[in-house]
């Protein structure tokens, strides 16, 4: 077992970990690692992200459909400390945004750098630890539909970098404070703050140098939101199974692989560490702490997600304990090279992380190849649909409520963009993004169904059907794609264009 570190030790530790120098090589990392991963605000999730942040700044946005997100983020403080940085900096919104992200990336990869300089002795671990996890935030994570970090500022980048400092805070035996950043974390992101405590509680358990009590009473936690427990009904059912994530038996074998594989290499590794070498005799005690958390959590996983009975707890993600292990994998791994291969020669850096980064910035471009590879505030898009959401934004009244395709975020040159969060208007239910929400909140599937049940047939629909949307459900505008969608607006009787451009027409009914 590994010596517990004495008090003027850490705070050694604690104290170069800040040093101006070591701060500007993270910043410089945290660029690169930025530069590659990319930047899209608005992008999947940030679709009810960005567009609860807007609700907060203007109340008047959203009229008919703010539910979608105002039940799910009353346990979150996200989208209300967004907002609250917009007031009190009176900043515009986007460049908040990418401030918050660049800081989020930042701090991440600093949790990370100061988890590698109590693992491993070399300085050349540390920074290889932290490069490869930077060059790796965009990786996805097989299963989980989620990657390292995401492209657009996510509550679940924050809450990892609040559970990566919760980690050193453990390792240093500050365990009030690892406490405090848990509670945070939780109170951003639950889930993955749900995970950080579970990890941090395995690696308390194998430094075991104070009582258990002395950290858990500083984690205790408490989801007082009824509707995490609502029934689960058939609208509900329907909703989750476009998730094929809540479903193990739909997964891959190579998704399988993902999770074995960094178990079956960590549990050799326990067998290289038995050795003891002394450069890395201190990674001991973190590595196994992420293998009883691997093990624990994914028979954890297993148990809520393979019963039929249990059903209406697979929204809560149990297999997404994944991210927090492969961060920790990718850590490991990391300091690793950095001891025993990179050493101090640049050509072996240069040969490793090179064609990594730009393979994942390739990889990043093949995604979303009609947009911006950064969505700045200042550049331009040439992509017709946010073209098309932008100048509804400009145009359209506050409580104009639109219908659209309901699969538009996979059309060709879209890129998963959101409606709501960029085009700042309420829209009807779509079936690749609202159908998770509606997972997670099983009061919306009523309306969910109704409204995706009268979008079938969608690239088929004549004067008739625009006209029923508009009778029964209040709709007033159309977006219509030139790709999918063979209806003549020139021949309606219904309603007039007011926008087009090469892929997208805004029309307003009658």
């Amino acid at each position: 077992m590994s010596e517990t570190p004495s008090s003027k030790s850490v705070v050694s530790l604690n104290k170069s970990d800040w040093a101006l120098k070591n701060l500007f090589w993270l910043a410089l990392i945290t660029l690169v690692a930025f530069l590659v991963l990319g930047f899209h605000p608005g992008l999947e999730d940030d679709s009810f992200y960005l567009a609860a942040i807007k609700k907060n700044l203007n109340p008047a946005l959203f009229a008919h459909d703010a539910e979608y997100f105002s039940v799910h983020f009353q346990a979150t403080i996200f989208d209300k400390l967004i907002a609250w940085s917009v007031r009190l900096t009176q900043a515009p919104l986007a460049w908040i945004c990418l401030v918050w992200q660049f800081a989020a990336i930042f701090f991440l990869l600093h949790g990370c750098w100061r988890i590698a300089r109590r693992c491993f002795m070399k300085s050349e671990a540390h920074w290889a630890a932290t490069a490869l996890v930077a060059a790796l935030l965009g990786m996805p994570i097989g299963g989980i539909a989620i990657n390292l970090a995401d492209q657009y500022l996510h509550p679940r980048t924050l809450a990892t970098a609040l559970i990566v400092a919760a980690i050193v805070a453990v390792m240093d035996r500050r365990f009030w404070l690892a406490g405090v950043f848990l509670l945070v974390a939780f109170s951003i992101h639950a889930i993955m703050a749900s995970f950080g405590i579970s990890f941090c509680l395995f690696l308390y358990w194998r430094e075991r140098r104070h009582r258990f009590s002395d950290f858990s009473s500083a984690a205790l936690f408490l989801i007082p939101f009824g509707w995490l427990f609502d029934p689960a009904t058939d609208a509900w059912r329907q909703a989750a199974s476009t998730r094929g994530f809540y479903f193990l038996g739909h997964w891959h074998w190579y998704e399988w692989l993902g999770i074995f594989a960094p178990l079956v290499l960590l549990l050799l590794l326990q067998r290289f560490l038995t050795l003891r070498p002394a450069d890395i005799d201190a990674l001991k005690p973190f590595a196994e702490a992420v293998l009883y958390y691997g093990i624990f959590q994914t028979i954890v996983g297993f148990v809520i997600m393979l019963p039929p009975s249990l059903e209406r707890l697979r929204p809560f993600e149990p297999m997404r304990y994944l991210h927090l292990l492969y961060l920790s994998f990718f850590l490991i791994v990391g300091g690793l090279l950095g001891t025993y291969l990179l050493d101090r020669r640049p050509y072996r850096w240069a040969l490793l992380f090179i064609p990594l980064a730009a393979g994942m910035l390739y990889a990043q471009y093949v995604l979303y190849p009609a947009s911006p590879h950064l969505e700045l505030p200042f550049v331009r898009s040439e992509n017709g649909w946010l073209q098309a959401f932008a100048w509804i934004r400009q145009n359209t009244p506050d409580d104009a409520f639109f219908a659209t395709d309901p699969h538009y975020e996979t059309l060709r040159g879209e890129d998963q963009h959101g409606f709501r969060a960029l085009a700042e208007r309420s829209v009807l239910s779509d079936y690749e993004k609202d159908a998770g929400m509606v997972g997670r909140v099983p009061s919306l599937a009523p309306r969910w169904l109704r409204e995706v049940t009268a979008l079938e047939g969608w690239r088929n629909f004549q004067d008739e059907d625009f006209v029923r949307l508009k009778r029964t459900l209040g709709v007033t505008w159309i977006v219509l794609s030139h790709d999918d969608h063979q209806y003549s607006v020139s021949e309606s009787n219904v309603m007039t264009c007011l926008y087009e451009n090469e892929q997208v027409k805004v029309c307003r009914l009658y």
